[in-house]
């Protein structure tokens, strides 16, 4: 059955502008970090597709790792393309990353222009793409110099290959740098992909938020619902469906401590006076201030995408609010 984009689609999305740049993004954007692994389900990932750009979300995020095994989030990704959504490419923002491990040697993990070039040409070939929109450096290399990374997102822009240029997971200072780097190059840096929730400020203390503000860069946050701790999923309990119990690599059990699950429920009670569910109201937060363009979601059944779109229309709080808040998550992130 073929598949035929809502006519309306437009109408309930709010689109910002990432940082100075000309490119909008979708304040919720659908990542493929989980779900879209060889062993899912296929129709499903579909589903989540087709259900996140009928609604508005133009922007779908990638990686070269991601899966399990790696790759295999972007080859089904290149399929769905393929089964419905390759005719709206112009109206897709699709991105993706090179810095983790892929292959073995010293060529395919890090920064080296070497790596990020060879690992962007092994992306498109999944996805069956001529260009990505963003081609992000996935994480900061300790050993390789700004400069050379920087020029290889430089060269996969000006190749074609990439529109824009990314960075993720970079603190205030090295994003500074790199800002300069790629300025004086004349390459399109628009955005930093960083991690960002109620529990997990440390963009706040790292400087990112306030070299963001000063150089007119983008932010999209990663785990804005901090693994699913800000949802109703553990208020009870580990339920044996939940990502704890199936999968303890990104949360264990030992980090739902009696202390954090006061701090969660009480969050919780301040989601329900603003009516608003704890997810709705954590990713309200990421966006409340402007200085984030993008929150990445991730999904599991497309209901949860419908009930996450609820944030477009309710992403302000109040002075009291934002004390209430502050009160009971900043002493969380010093403590993390």
């Amino acid at each position: 059955m073929s598949y035929n984009a809502n006519d309306a689609r437009y109408e309930g999305m709010e689109y910002a502008r990432s940082g100075r740049s000309g490119l909008r993004l979708p304040v919720i954007s659908l990542g493929l970090w989980h779900n879209f692994g060889a062993d899912g389900d296929y129709e499903n990932m579909k589903r989540l597709c087709f259900t996140a750009f009928d609604n508005g979300i133009t922007h779908i995020d990638l990686a070269n790792n991601y899966g399990p095994p790696p790759g295999s989030a972007e080859e089904n990704f290149g399929k769905i393309l393929r089964d419905g959504l390759s005719p709206y490419r112009d109206e897709l923002i699709i991105s993706t990353k090179a810095g983790y491990t892929m292959w073995p040697g010293p060529y395919g993990d890090w920064g080296s222009r070497k790596y990020l070039l060879a690992s962007l040409d092994q992306s498109l070939l999944r996805m069956g793409l001529d260009y990505v929109d963003i081609f992000y450096h996935h994480r900061m290399d300790p050993e390789t110099p700004l400069e050379e990374t920087m020029g290889a997102l430089d060269q996969a822009v000006k190749s074609g290959k990439a529109l824009y240029a990314g960075i993720s997971n970079y603190d205030g200072p090295t994003t500074s740098r790199a800002i300069a780097i790629l300025k004086s190059l004349n390459c399109p840096f628009v955005i930093n992909q960083s991690r960002y929730s109620l529990l997990d400020r440390h963009i706040e203390e790292n400087g990112l938020k306030d070299v963001a503000s000063a150089e007119g860069c983008g932010i999209i946050a990663f785990s804005p619902l901090a693994q699913g701790l800000l949802t109703d999923k553990y208020l009870a309990g580990i339920p044996g469906d939940s990502r704890i119990a199936r999968d303890g690599r990104f949360l264990r059990a030992e980090q739902l401590t009696d202390e954090k699950m006061t701090t969660i429920r009480a969050l919780n009670d301040i989601a329900k006076r603003r009516g608003q569910t704890l997810a709705q109201m954590a990713l309200a937060w990421v966006l409340r201030d402007g200085i984030v363009t993008s929150v990445l979601i991730g999904a599991s059944k497309p209901q949860q995408i419908l009930e996450n779109l609820e944030v477009v229309r309710h992403h302000d709080f109040s002075e009291e609010e934002t004390s209430a808040l502050n009160a009971l998550t900043l002493p969380s992130a010093r403590r993390a």
